[in-house]
């Protein structure tokens, strides 16, 4: 064990608290990326198949620190329109197709879960 004099205690304490900062941002970043990256993959498996384009066009990419946006590259302007449906030219509407949110309805939770589990375990 080693012997800390009084003075240094608060910078002891610091450098502890620095440590373990470092090591849970960097598990939230990491629980971020494999939730995303999942995510992106289920995204490809479920999106609605025409030509298959926009399907195979989920992907991530990191925006901050523990942060990562899921999103479709090749079609990104018909995310809303498969999602929620839309008025058709000719008069009607075609129905949306959820496949959307009942990804982020399934892999949030995870996530949640996993910085949880990372906070009880210091990282």
């Amino acid at each position: 064990m080693a012997v800390i004099k009084v003075d240094d205690l608060a910078g002891e304490i610091v450098l502890a608290i620095q440590a373990y900062t470092e090591d849970v941002s960097e598990a939230i970043d990491q629980a971020a990326r494999d939730t995303a990256k999942a995510m992106a993959k289920d995204l490809r498996e479920t999106s609605p198949k025409d030509t298959g384009e926009y399907a195979k066009g989920w992907t991530h990419r990191k925006e901050a620190p523990g942060s990562y946006r899921v999103y479709n590259k090749k079609k990104p302007q018909l995310t809303h329109l498969l999602e929620h449906g839309h008025a058709k030219a000719g008069g009607g509407r075609v129905e949306g197709i959820p496949h959307i949110k009942p990804a982020e309805d399934r892999y949030v939770p995870e996530f949640e879960k996993k910085v949880q589990q990372i906070l009880e375990r210091g990282g």
